[in-house]
């Protein structure tokens, strides 16, 4: 008798096992499905907030993952009140989602940590933290190109540029089929293991 493979669930620490790889690998491709993943946190108000950000990084031993950001943006603000965060990606290519919960460490402009970054990044990546602050009015009309700021030194972005680092503490595995979606929680201890999993109602 043949078997359905796909009619098999995976064994929940392969789960465990395979999602993270999945992360190590879109830090390193930019085509992958999880290379932009949603990064929401919480405002002084107690509203949600979600923005897309770059998987920079990503290391199961240690249940990371790495993001970079303008330390003058809101999202900056709303994790140092509040460093709950959740992550949520979805590949459409395997039809899988993750969203991690855990926090946020932030490592301000200067520090070890964010320097080692920013030496890694291009030219032209460092130009994104070099205009003004994120969400601040342009004070031009976007029309008049001649009215456009003027161009700044990738450099001056440095004083600007922080590095998040997500410690996950829970991933909620989801996967759509065709015939029948599956879903399986899986949670971490404080030494990065696997504590408890469960398959779940989709």
């Amino acid at each position: 008798m043949e078997i359905d493979h796909e009619a098999v669930p995976p064994n929940l620490a392969e789960i465990d096992a395979s999602a993270w790889r999945e992360l190590e690998t879109a830090a390193s491709n930019p085509q992958s499905g999880f290379r932009f993943l949603n990064l929401c946190s919480v405002d002084t108000e107690a509203r949600p907030q979600a923005r897309m950000v770059v998987l920079r990084r990503a290391d199961r031993s240690l249940l990371l993952l790495e993001f970079h950001t303008d330390a003058r943006s809101p999202k900056w603000r709303e994790l140092s009140a509040n460093p709950h965060a959740t992550v949520l990606g979805f590949c459409a290519q395997t039809q899988l989602q993750f969203r991690l919960q855990g926090t946020v460490e932030r490592h301000t402009p200067g520090s070890h940590q964010a320097n080692a970054a920013w030496d890694k990044l291009s030219a032209w990546t460092r130009m994104t933290y070099a205009g003004g602050p994120p969400g601040d009015e342009l004070g031009f009309d976007a029309v008049d190109e001649a009215a456009l700021p003027k161009p700044v030194d990738a450099a001056e972005g440095k004083p600007h540029f922080g590095l998040l680092i997500f410690r996950a503490r829970a991933l909620d595995w989801f996967q759509l089929r065709r015939q029948g979606n599956r879903r399986a929680l899986l949670t971490y201890d404080e030494t990065g293991a696997l504590a408890a999993s469960q398959w779940v109602n989709p």
